[in-house]
């Protein structure tokens, strides 16, 4: 792997972290400690190693937080999964930065975030990401409703509030460049699913 390639990796584990702890300082331990794991000896498990990196850092991540996970989730629990204001033709504006769905995500209460990037942008199982969550499939399912509903939220304020900023680097972090269309494919599914 080229040193090129092993910095925007560690930046995509560090990303990832900070993604679901909020906490910088920590998110770098925990990318470093992912990255240092990079076998560069064998490339025919690069793809797998890869993929066993952002295992590690979300497992790391979750457990670092575990404390102020369980609180959100108990908050969680007795929150209202209601309807938000969006308008229904509101649609995710091609000029979206990464620090603008950085901004919109990290707004999120610490457990529907967690939810929402285990299921939707990093594509886990639901019963996977309940076993790491410690959470019923139930709450999940509450808890990404509530996730997507803030993060459209989110994002419809910070697109109209946006039109006169400078352009900035678009998304491109592997796994949440499909973020877009996972995220509209998944409300398509909330919706289906009340």
């Amino acid at each position: 792997m080229k040193t090129g390639d092993i910095e925007k990796a560690a930046a995509d584990l560090y990303w990832l972290a900070f993604l679901l702890t909020g906490r910088r300082d920590l998110s770098i331990d925990i990318a470093a400690d992912a990255a240092a794991s990079q076998d560069n000896a064998n490339p025919f498990f690069a793809d797998w190693m890869r993929g066993w990196q952002r295992r590690l850092v979300v497992a790391k991540a979750l457990t670092a937080i575990h404390v102020e996970l369980a609180d959100s989730a108990r908050q969680t629990e007795i929150a209202s999964a209601s309807n938000s204001g969006v308008p229904r033709d509101w649609s995710l504006s091609p000029d979206t930065t990464k620090a603008d769905l950085e901004r919109a995500l990290l707004a999120i209460d610490l457990f529907p975030r967690a939810t929402l990037l285990l299921l939707i942008f990093e594509g886990m199982r639901i019963a996977d990401a309940a076993t790491l969550l410690d959470a019923g499939p139930d709450l999940l399912k509450k808890a990404q409703a509530i996730g997507l509903r803030e993060l459209t939220a989110n994002l419809a304020v910070t697109n109209g509030s946006a039109v006169s900023d400078p352009p900035q680097r678009k998304c491109g972090v592997r796994r949440l460049a499909d973020a877009p269309r996972k995220f509209f494919d998944s409300m398509r599914t909330a919706a289906v699913c009340r």
